[in-house]
């Protein structure tokens, strides 16, 4: 199959090709915002002159290990073997590459596994920064498409239909979501369930 052709109709029904092309898509544009706020903003805020460093924060968590080994178990990043500001740069531009790649239509196992463990790296540093959900969320979305994609083909519509595990599994995140996005607004303030919330919730939500 040549590099733009979609699979054959008879194939289209049960492969979820096009699912899978526009997920995949719009995961990249989200990776790729969210890449370019760490690589404008990191610094600023987790540096070593940031206002809650993160090299402050990691020495204190390694404080109870006896490795950096044990410590990367406890709260994987690759920031245990080198934290600076210029390494959360790179990893935050690489991050904003691989994005990029992946929006214009590559992507494999292993690209997706790089983007998922770099943007780890850098919740796991973020502190109070990286505290949201949708931080959890985008991981969690993001582990999956590991499995989403062929190991190695990165065309964009590869042969190989995704698992049906991994398709119900995001069935499954995407209700988590739904629901979990709806209780926490009926079990909070009074004012979701009085329907006046909106007047003035997008000026003031982080």
């Amino acid at each position: 199959m040549s590099f733009a052709e979609k699979p054959s109709r008879r194939r289209t029904r049960s492969s979820y090709w096009l699912t899978r092309f526009l997920f995949l898509r719009l995961l990249g544009l989200v990776y790729l915002f969210a890449f370019l706020v760490a690589a404008d903003q990191a610094i600023p805020l987790i540096g070593e002159n940031g206002l809650t460093p993160a090299k402050a924060y990691l020495g204190r968590i390694g404080g109870s290990f006896s490795s950096d080994w044990e410590a990367f178990l406890a709260l994987p990043t690759l920031f245990w073997w080198t934290l600076s500001d210029t390494s959360i740069l790179m990893v935050a531009w690489t991050g904003v590459a691989l994005s990029f790649l992946l929006l214009i239509g590559f992507a494999n196992s292993i690209m997706m596994a790089i983007l998922w463990f770099l943007y780890m790296s850098i919740v796991h540093i973020g502190q109070v920064w990286y505290g949201y959900g949708w931080e959890i969320q985008l991981l969690e979305t993001g582990f999956l498409a590991i499995f989403l994609c062929p190991l190695i083909d990165c065309r964009p519509f590869p042969r190989r239909p995704p698992p049906s595990p991994v398709i119900w599994l995001l069935r499954w995140l995407t209700f988590r979501i739904m629901l979990g996005a709806g209780l926490i607004k009926i079990r909070g303030d009074s004012c979701w369930r009085d329907l006046t919330c909106l007047v003035y919730h997008y000026e003031t939500q982080p």
